[in-house]
């Protein structure tokens, strides 16, 4: 078997532990930064050049495509998709959940609950946003923010419309979410894999701060997911389409809420934290799912399942 996982960093924890699980399988395994990979497309030919050489064609390919590089990644995921290379995660499926608005519209679409949200334009009202909203405190999100930057709590419907004036003023994009109390600044994190969840961990924001990002100084321990919590969560997956993905949900009076589906989740909280070997499951996912080539110089292979999200 071989596997390309595209990564731009070999460092990472959790680039080293795909490496890792893979080599166990005794697979080839290479990483392949993908903003120095380019594409060549003829009449019946698609290539995918690397460093100056064609890349031979592999078996399956995991994408760890970052944020702010989202369109270039996912017309490399794209390209492989054409050349009949397996993907855990297809490139349709991780331009939307890039995408936080739109992500938002299908897990509503798909009968997934989530905070109450509104977006609007610089040219509405920021009074008539934060009473669509329900009030102070909000939550105002960034479009582009990750990892936590770019989320913001205000505590007073004066604070709230100071806010969105200055954000509107510089054209910024923003979500407005109703402010979840009871959540205590902590989100559970599930990973699913292949339509089943593989690991669930709670993170507990640090002092002080509402956000549970680890990146934020928030703290992580495994955790057992409710039958209404593993639920929500598999529902997200399928409504977004993704093979393999983090949601992120917190718990409310009224049952979980999805707050987030990641594309790209990070394994190094959650596997210490629960002790799973995340790395391990996505390697037997692929197993299950690839039939490797027999003919290295042919340019087709058979799948045991149609990747997700091509």
């Amino acid at each position: 078997m071989r596997v390309y996982i595209l990564s731009r960093n070999r460092n990472l924890y959790s680039t080293q532990r795909l490496v890792e699980a893979a080599e166990l399988k005794g697979w080839e395994v290479r990483v392949i930064d993908y903003l120095k990979c380019s594409i060549e497309i003829m009449k019946g030919q698609l290539n995918i050049n690397y460093l100056g050489s064609q890349l031979p064609v592999p078996d399956a390919i995991i994408p760890r495509i970052g944020a702010s590089r989202t369109f270039y990644g996912a017309a490399m995921i794209r390209h492989f998709e054409m050349m009949d290379v397996f993907t855990t995660s297809g490139s349709l499926a991780v331009t939307r959940s890039r995408d936080k608005l739109r992500s938002l519209q299908i897990l509503s679409k798909q009968g997934v609950d989530m905070p109450k949200t509104i977006f609007a334009s610089n040219k509405s009202s920021a009074k008539d946003v934060i009473a669509l909203s329900g009030g102070a405190p909000l939550i105002l999100k960034i479009l582009e923010g990750t990892q936590g930057v770019g989320v913001v709590l205000v505590d007073s419907e004066k604070a709230a419309k100071s806010v969105l004036d200055a954000f509107y003023g510089m054209d910024v994009n923003l979500l407005v979410q109703e402010f979840i109390e009871e959540a205590g600044g902590a989100d559970i994190r599930v990973l699913i894999v292949g339509g089943e969840v593989v690991g669930a961990m709670k993170r507990q924001g640090a002092d002080g701060d509402f956000r549970s990002n680890l990146h934020q100084g928030g703290h992580a321990t495994a955790h057992k997911l409710t039958r209404k919590e593993k639920s929500t969560a598999l529902a997200a997956a399928k409504a977004m389409g993704l093979g393999i993905c983090g949601v992120d949900m917190i718990e409310s009076a009224r049952g979980p809420l999805v707050m987030e589906v990641n594309s790209s989740p990070g394994l190094e909280g959650i596997e210490k934290s629960t002790n799973i070997d995340i790395a391990g499951k996505i390697m037997d996912y692929i197993d299950a799912n690839v039939t490797p080539r027999t003919d290295e110089a042919s340019k087709k292979r058979k799948l045991k399942k149609d990747s997700i999200g091509v």
